[in-house]
């Protein structure tokens, strides 16, 4: 294990990516521990990738990247005005509801941050915020795009724990939920102790019903996609089907935003954004394998069973462990790399694998607004031109929703228990 991790630190600190320094220190075991099993690497690296499931991965992301190029950001955006948008701060309340709603439709948080901030952040600086607060609610509320179902990171960890994505999928809506709400309760807080500006909105009959029609059919998407996986009508994949299919009909033929010209341009995106990922996959299960061999995942068990310490106090170091992965280490990589160590240590304490799921998936959403990987700071930094420092800062006050529903779900198991057990079993 001395020569794993050791290899794999040296790789990193001289900037290899994470994924190749997998790989390259996996190589480096096998090369000096295990010699003989060099030759079945080839066919560790295809198995880790030889999933029906992993289908569902490309396809969840050209899903969301369609309904993007279709416009309906703007739609989502103008349709949460009309809730929260004469209140104090109304531009940043919006930020927030819009990335729920968007977060349950691309299923990514960088997508979240790139749409969404690529709109509101120039129009909240003409609005009279500071460049600070609008990139620092943007790429926080972005964080719900991979909690909120459908989730990309959901499918990744579903194939790690093969655990039911309809229940991963379910598992995690009332915890997304909860982290809008609360930060949404705190942006108000802010924005009327700062006296940010109300947005002039007509609530007639006429404009609510013009734009609830207008979002309508992006609206009941993840209902759509969601339900029909929960309802078992369809297998996983088949759902993205089904999504990608009805997001090109939205895109193209109600809302007209899609020309037929990009569609290339996002297939392409798709793929080279899922072969990333696969490669990830594919190098993280050699890794993986050579816990296996090393009964890594037995020995921290039994550490932890064997403890003189009460279960609370584990479930907060493991929730630590989280949090500074997520820092450093991209999120495919940290759900495969963490799921299979701690998953039967969780076993232990009783902690089944859709809480523990929604545990991972809420703490590794932290670390894509922490320097120094943060992918939605850089995003928001190359939108508002502001230093990742700068706008993770601002974003600390809304990201306590965050660790407040992280801590919650750790010990209140029914928040992401209550929903997989009422509607699928």
């Amino acid at each position: 294990m001395h020569i794993l991790l050791g290899s794999l630190l040296i790789f990193l600190i001289i900037g290899i990516p994470i994924a190749y320094s997998l790989g390259l220190s996996a190589f480096c075991y096998f090369v000096m521990i295990h010699p003989e099993l060099i030759s079945i690497l080839p066919q560790r690296l295809y198995a880790g990738m030889d999933s029906y499931a992993m289908i569902a991965l490309p396809l969840f992301v050209l899903m969301g990247l369609v309904m993007n190029a279709g416009g309906i950001t703007t739609r989502l955006i103008d349709f949460s005005m009309l809730f929260v948008g004469r209140f104090h701060g109304g531009l940043g309340a919006v930020n927030v509801v819009a990335s729920m709603i968007f977060g349950g439709i691309s299923g990514s948080s960088v997508s979240d941050t790139a749409s969404i901030g690529a709109v509101l952040i120039p129009e909240m600086k003409k609005k009279g915020y500071t460049l600070e607060f609008a990139s620092g609610i943007t790429v926080a509320s972005s964080t719900m795009g991979m909690i909120i179902p459908p989730s990309v990171p959901m499918v990744i960890y579903s194939l790690v724990s093969e655990e039911s994505v309809g229940k991963l999928f379910l598992g995690s809506l009332i915890p997304g939920l909860m982290i809008g709400v609360i930060m949404l309760t705190i942006t108000l807080g802010i924005s009327k102790w700062k006296k940010y500006p109300r947005e002039e909105i007509k609530l007639t009959k006429k404009e609510i019903l013009k734009r609830t029609r207008q979002s309508i059919l992006a609206l009941i998407m993840p209902l759509f996609v969601v339900g029909s996986i929960v309802l078992g009508i369809v297998t996983t994949t088949e759902s993205a089907g089904i999504g990608v299919l009805y997001a090109f009909i939205i895109g193209f033929f109600v809302i007209k935003g899609l020309k037929l010209k990009e569609f290339p341009s996002l297939l392409k995106t798709s793929i080279i954004t899922s072969a990333n990922v696969m490669i990830i996959i594919a190098l993280s299960q050699i890794y993986i394998w050579i816990l296996a061999i090393e009964r890594i995942p037995l020995i921290v068990s039994g550490f932890v069973s064997g403890l003189n310490v009460p279960g609370f106090l584990i479930i907060i170091i493991v929730n630590i462990i989280i949090l500074a992965t997520g820092t450093f280490v991209d999120v495919s990589p940290a759900i495969i790399l963490l799921t299979p160590v701690f998953l039967p240590s969780m076993h232990a304490l009783g902690i089944n694998s859709i809480q523990f799921g929604v545990i991972l998936i809420c703490g590794l959403a932290l670390g894509l607004v922490t320097p120094p990987v943060g992918m939605c700071l850089n995003v928001a930094s190359t939108i508002s031109k502001k230093g990742i420092g700068t706008i993770f800062k601002a974003a600390l006050p809304f990201l306590l929703a965050n660790v407040i529903t992280l801590l919650l779900i750790s010990f209140v198991p029914q928040l992401s228990l209550w929903l997989p057990s009422f509607l699928m079993e």
